[in-house]
């Protein structure tokens, strides 16, 4: 399929701002139901990792199938167990998360920005199923909830992370925040490489309308060993880890 064939499916695809107030709604109401699930769920099990592992997904599930969206996984995630693990992964959706925990295994949890924990419900939800704040603006916070990240990847955990920081409008890499990196060097952590492919497309940075029966590409790089960097090459950690994902980036991940 052609660039041009590929815009005109697109438009095709586009959702009306009918359609896309519909879908925004029942979404929230989806993302609401589950939340209270997760913290049911929190309160009356003694161990509920895996019970907030099974809604999680049940979560994503239902929101990937409320906009029709294909996935299709490219890679083995392959990782040493018992070894902590860090999903870099690339950002230019609201549904990066989701597509994440449709398509990865384990008990992935993110590192996301304080602001998703104000949010009523939704914030506590995050909070008691062992997500992880973190504040940019605050260096002393910032350290404590990394050391927090550190001790959930000890437990088990796999922490996702967007190393950008923010969402990217065109579906190519923008600039890396250090936080990740700097965790990642700390707990000699596994770091796998991972970017969606025309994720960007779903529902674009700055924009309301959404895209319907898209097919994206979860494309799973080469774990990147943290232990053998020091502090001192956390620098060429970032770059590496940069070059993998412009790696896989490629249109030579689609062949067969």
């Amino acid at each position: 399929m052609n660039s041009r064939t590929q815009s005109m499916a697109s438009k095709e695809s586009r959702a009306g701002l009918i359609v896309t107030i519909w879908v925004t709604t029942i979404s929230w109401i989806v993302t609401l139901y589950y939340c209270f699930k997760a913290i049911t769920v929190t309160l009356f099990n003694k161990e509920p990792r895996e019970h907030v592992d099974r809604v999680v997904r049940q979560w994503s599930h239902a929101l990937v199938r409320l906009i029709n969206l294909k996935i299709k996984v490219v890679g083995d995630f392959n990782v040493t167990e018992g070894r902590p693990c860090i999903v870099m992964c690339s950002h230019s959706s609201a549904y990066d998360i989701p597509v994440s925990f449709v398509a990865l295994p384990g008990s992935i949890r993110m590192l996301a920005k304080k602001e998703l924990f104000k949010i009523p419900v939704f914030g506590r939800a995050m909070r008691m199923s062992e997500f992880i704040s973190i504040d940019r603006q605050d260096k002393d916070q910032a350290r404590q909830e990394l050391e927090l990240a550190r001790k959930k990847m000890e437990s088990g955990i796999t922490i996702w992370i967007a190393p950008e920081g923010t969402r990217s409008s065109d579906g190519e890499l923008l600039p890396f925040k250090k936080g990740g990196i700097h965790l990642a060097i700390q707990t000699q952590a596994q770091i796998v490489p991972v970017v969606i492919k025309d994720i960007h497309r779903v529902l674009p940075a700055k924009s309301f309308r959404m895209n319907l029966n898209q097919t994206i590409e979860v494309r799973v790089g080469d774990a990147i060993d943290a232990q053998d960097y020091t502090i001192d090459q956390r620098n060429q950690l970032s770059n590496d880890v940069r070059l993998a994902m412009q790696s896989l980036l490629q249109p030579a991940m689609e062949q067969p």
